[in-house]
This record gives structure tokens, C-alpha cells and sequence, in this order.
């Protein structure tokens, strides 16, 4: 039997980008979104089934089934490093739709329109990514988009040249096209080269996206666990990175994290922001921080305090956002001025108080002006 030129295309093209990002995903250099990835893991195994039911014996099949192994792989690694948090309304539409679709494959051998209904869940399945990428492009930049594109057009060539096939053998194939090419776009062209997303040049690239400069952080560890260090140097003032997650209210705050398990960020006096899963869960604290949180109406933004060397770990201080005065943890930064322990703002030194309302990295909840008329108990 002659192979298809076009599906070894297709195969190797699939095949590189996941390994690409996996790489990348070992090396800190993508920051995937874990709804998106957990919704792919268990879409693309219905997909690829219902698939090869509706066109049997069909070759691109088989490329569903590895893509489908492959999330499933990559799932599977952001598992080991990230916690996971209650889906979204979007997410939980998508894998409803997923469970539906299983249901009207197998017990009511409705095959067509399980696969119909998978592949109306594809764009949802993204919608994660998407926003991801909008917060801040550098998250995907890898070039596995751009592979997973060129696979896709691969896939479609060989499903044309294969002949027969109807609405159910097209629609999967063109809305992963769809979708893989919108975030290839998004993150940039450019990033096809895989020199740039596995760091082997240290400048960045610049094709339809903004300038976007090579990954700036490392993971390593220290006494404390996981860190992040800066990867090149950093000026004073100078953004590093935002933090992101979700917002929950703070009735809702699992009380039994407390201490170096809680992963939460208050935000407000009645509000929080989760986890993440990203670089910004793994900054540590430091009783004489290198950076500083301001809360700016795009977001809260991680700046340098002082200058950053590269290599240099980056800290900052959790004081600097707690108003709890229930919630404290043992302090083990190993700074000449450790306090010892981590607590409310206001159990810090007035002086330090002072030092950090001066460079605009105490939360705003926290320097509230006192009311006319009102004063503090002494």
C-alpha cells in the first residue's frame, strides 16, 4: 500500500510541534492555560474516536489519534506543577459537551452528531488560550502553533486527495485550522523559528506582534523550594511580570492553606486572586524584597525595586497586600532583616511602612486615608 506523501507531512509537522512544546513546557518558556489543555485531553480522544467511526479506514484519523496522546502527555506534566482550580461557565460547557457528545457516540450510536457536537466544542476548548494570550502574548510563544497550522493544511490536503468525504470529514480538520492558526497569528509568525522559543538567541523577534524579548526568568530552587531568578538584568522601576488568576471572593478562600501552600493574592479587602499555574505562583517572599507589587487599572504588576543582576532571585514582600490579621506564616527568607514571621501590613515597623508607601507598593486597600472625624484607637 502507497503512503500518502502528505500525511508523513502532517505526522512529522504534529509530531515536532508537540515536542516543541513540550520542551518549551519543561523549560518555564510557554505558559500554557491548564483549562485549555485539561479540555483538549479529553475532547481530542472523543474527536479522534468519533472521527474514524464517521470516515473509517480514513489515513488523517490516525493523526487525530496521536494529537490526542500527545494533550494528554502534556496534561499530564502541567499536572506534576500546577493546582487546579473549579472550571469557569466556558469550561464547563465544553466538557459538558464532551460527556454529551460520549453519550450520543456509544449508547445511542448516534455517531454523526457526537462528532458535530465535539467539533462545535473546539472553539470553546480555546477560548482559554485565547485570553491568555490577549493578557500577554509571550505566554504561547512557541513555534508548535505554527507546526500545528502547517499540520492542519497537511491533514486537509490529504483528506481532499482521499476523495468522499462529507461535512463530518471537513469540519474537524478546518476548525482546528481555524483555531491553531488564530493563536499563531496572535503570538506572532515569527515564532516558527524554533531557535526563539527554545532560547537559543538571546533577542527577540518582531513580525506582526509587538517586540517581545527572549524568555527574561529561570526556575531553580533555593532552601524554600521552587524560585524564580532574573535571567538578564533589570532596572529600577522596571515591570517584570504581571500576576494573574482568578478572583474569588474572600468568603470562599480555603482557610487550611495557610502558610507556604496558600498560593492566594489579596487584592482587595473582601477579595482574592488565585492561583495562577503561571511564574507568578513561584516568587517567593523576602523580608528585604528586590520588587514590589503595584496595583495599576490593567492589573497588578510585579516592579524592580532596586536593580535586578541576572541570576539574582526575585522577591517580594507579602505584607505589602495583607489586611488579614488572622493569617501569618513562619519566615524563613534568611535576610539579615528577617522578621520571622510573615503578617498583616500592619504588623510591619512604621518605618518600613513608610519606606514602602513612598515607592507605591503597598495594595491601595491598605493606605486608605482615615476619614475626617475619625482616628485610630491608640
Amino acid at each position: 500500500m502507497t503512503v500518502e506523501p502528505w500525511f508523513i507531512v502532517a505526522m512529522v509537522l504534529s509530531l515536532a510541534g508537540y515536542c516543541l512544546y513540550l520542551a518549551g513546557l519543561r523549560r518555564h518558556l510557554v505558559e500554557p492555560s491548564r483549562a485549555s489543555w485539561l479540555i483538549w485531553a479529553v475532547a481530542t480522544g472523543v474527536e479522534a474516536a468519533t472521527y474514524l467511526a464517521v470516515n473509517p479506514g480514513k489515513p488523517q484519523g490516525l493523526v487525530f489519534i496521536f494529537s490526542a496522546v500527545a494533550c494528554i502527555i502534556i496534561t499530564l506534566a502541567m499536572w506534576q506543577r500546577s493546582r487546579w482550580t473549579r472550571p469557569s461557565p466556558t469550561e464547563a460547557i465544553c466538557m459538558a459537551a464532551s460527556l454529551a457528545a460520549v453519550v450520543l457516540w456509544l449508547p445511542l450510536q448516534e455517531t454523526f452528531w457526537a462528532h458535530m457536537l465535539v467539533v462545535a466544542a473546539v472553539p470553546l476548548g480555546f477560548w482559554p488560550t485565547w485570553a491568555s494570550v490577549v493578557e500577554d502574548r509571550a505566554r504561547e510563544r512557541s513555534p508548535a502553533w505554527g507546526l500545528w497550522t502547517l499540520g492542519d493544511l497537511a491533514t486537509l490536503v490529504v483528506a481532499v486527495r482521499t476523495h468522499g468525504l462529507g461535512i463530518g470529514g471537513y469540519a474537524y480538520i478546518l476548525v482546528e485550522l481555524t483555531c491553531h492558526a488564530s493563536v499563531w497569528v496572535m503570538v506572532g509568525l515569527d515564532t516558527i523559528d524554533p531557535r526563539q522559543a527554545l532560547s537559543v538567541r538571546s533577542r527577540g523577534q518582531k513580525l506582526l506582534d509587538a517586540y517581545v524579548p527572549a524568555n527574561p526568568f529561570t526556575i531553580g530552587t533555593t532552601h524554600l523550594g521552587k524560585a524564580v531568578f532574573a535571567a538578564r538584568a533589570f532596572a529600577e522601576g522596571e515591570e517584570l511580570t504581571r500576576f494573574s488568576g482568578r478572583r474569588v471572593a474572600a468568603s470562599r478562600v480555603p482557610r487550611a492553606l495557610n502558610g507556604a501552600r496558600d498560593r492566594f493574592l489579596q487584592i482587595a479587602r473582601d477579595r482574592y486572586m488565585g492561583p495562577s499555574g503561571r511564574i507568578d505562583d513561584l516568587i517567593n517572599h523576602s523580608c528585604a524584597p528586590n520588587a514590589g507589587l503595584r496595583f495599576e487599572r490593567e492589573g497588578v504588576v510585579l516592579v524592580a525595586l532596586t536593580p535586578i543582576a541576572p541570576n539574582e532571585e526575585i522577591c517580594w514582600d507579602y505584607s505589602t497586600t495583607l489586611d488579614d490579621p488572622d493569617w501569618s506564616m513562619e519566615c524563613r527568607c534568611g535576610t539579615a532583616t528577617c522578621r520571622g514571621t510573615i503578617g498583616a501590613f500592619a504588623t510591619l515597623p512604621v518605618e518600613r511602612q513608610i519606606w514602602y508607601r513612598l515607592r507605591g507598593v503597598v495594595a491601595p486597600y491598605l493606605v486608605e486615608t482615615v476619614e475626617p472625624g475619625r482616628e485610630r484607637a491608640a
